[in-house]
C-alpha cells in the first residue's frame, strides 16, 4: 500500500518536532509552578532592620539632628527601663496589668466564641444577637469608658468591664462568620453518613471555623491591650498605662519610651502565644 505526498510530508514534519521536543525536555526540565506564592521565612532580615533602625535613631540624637525631648536617644531610653526594672516598679505595673488583662480578655473571648456559635447555629440567637453586633461593635469603647465607671466604680470593676467589652465582638464576629464559611458539602456528607446534629457540629463544623476563631482571638487581644491602656490611665495607681501617662505628665519621654516597649513586647508575647496556639489546634491543617 502506497503512502500520498501529503502524508509523506505530514509525517516527516511530525517527526522532528517530537524528536526536537523530547530532546528539549530532556535536557532542559520544566521547574516545578505549583508552589504558589508561599513566601520563604527569612529570619535575619527583621533583626537587621531594627538594628538598623536603632543605629539611626542613636546617631541623629547624638548629633543633634533629633531633639532629646521630643525623641531621646535609644541608650537614655535603655537607661529609663534598666532603672524601671531595678526598682522593682517594672514587676508591680506589669502584674496589675497582666491581671486585669487576663480576667477582661479571657472572659471575653469565652463569651463572644459562645454567643458566636449560638448566633451561627441557630435561627432565633441570630436575628436577636447580630443587629446587635452590628450597631455596637462601631462605637469605640473608649468611649464608653465613663459609663462603665459610672456604673462599675473608679477600681477594677470598670477596667476589666472594658477590656471584656472589646474583646467580646471581635469574638462574636469572627466565630460566626468561620461557621458561616462552613463548606456545606462537608455538612451534607456528614448528614448522608447519618451523623446526629451535636457530631456534625462537635466534628465538622467547630474544626472548620477554629481558624477564623482564632484570628478573631488575635484581633481581640490587640484591642483589649489598646483599651487596658485607655482604662489604666483614668483612676489607675499601678499598670503600664499609669506608668505611660504619668511619664507623659512629667515630659519624662525616655521613660515613656519605655513604658512603651513594655506595651510592645506585651503584644509580641501575646501574638506569639496565640500562634503556638494555632500551631497545636490546626495541626490537621499541614
Amino acid at each position: 500500500m502506497h503512502s500520498s505526498p501529503t502524508q509523506s510530508l505530514d509525517a516527516a514534519a511530525v517527526a522532528p518536532a517530537s524528536s526536537a521536543g523530547s530532546a528539549d525536555t530532556g535536557s532542559k526540565p520544566v521547574a516545578f509552578r505549583g508552589g504558589g506564592f508561599s513566601p520563604k521565612p527569612i529570619w535575619y532580615v527583621a533583626p537587621l532592620v531594627f538594628l538598623a533602625l536603632l543605629a539611626v535613631w542613636e546617631a541623629g540624637s547624638r548629633y543633634g539632628i533629633i531633639s532629646p525631648l521630643v525623641l531621646p536617644a535609644p541608650t537614655e531610653v535603655y537607661g529609663a527601663m534598666r532603672d524601671l526594672i531595678n526598682s522593682g516598679m517594672l514587676a508591680k505595673h506589669l502584674s496589675a496589668s497582666l491581671t486585669r488583662l487576663a480576667i477582661g480578655f479571657t472572659c471575653g473571648t469565652i463569651l463572644g466564641t459562645v454567643v458566636g456559635v449560638l448566633t451561627g447555629l441557630y435561627s432565633l440567637p441570630r436575628a436577636a444577637f447580630r443587629p446587635l453586633v452590628a450597631a455596637i461593635f462601631p462605637v469605640p469603647k473608649i468611649a464608653l469608658l465613663p459609663l462603665f465607671i459610672i456604673w462599675f466604680g473608679i477600681g477594677e470593676g470598670s477596667k476589666v468591664a472594658t477590656i471584656l467589652f472589646g474583646s467580646f465582638f471581635p469574638m462574636v464576629i469572627a466565630t460566626f462568620g468561620g461557621i458561616d464559611a462552613v463548606d456545606r458539602s462537608l455538612i451534607r456528607m456528614g448528614q448522608s453518613f447519618n451523623m446526629t446534629r451535636a457530631s456534625i457540629i462537635r466534628k465538622i463544623i467547630l474544626p472548620s471555623a477554629l481558624p477564623s476563631i482564632l484570628n478573631g482571638m488575635r484581633i481581640a487581644a490587640s484591642i483589649s491591650i489598646i483599651l487596658l491602656v485607655a482604662a489604666e490611665m483614668i483612676g489607675a495607681e499601678y499598670g503600664i498605662g499609669a506608668y505611660v501617662l504619668l511619664a507623659g505628665n512629667l515630659m519624662a519621654t525616655d521613660q515613656l519610651i519605655a513604658g512603651v516597649i513594655v506595651l510592645s513586647i506585651l503584644g509580641l508575647i501575646v501574638s506569639w502565644l496565640i500562634s503556638r496556639a494555632e500551631r497545636h489546634f490546626l495541626r490537621w491543617r499541614a
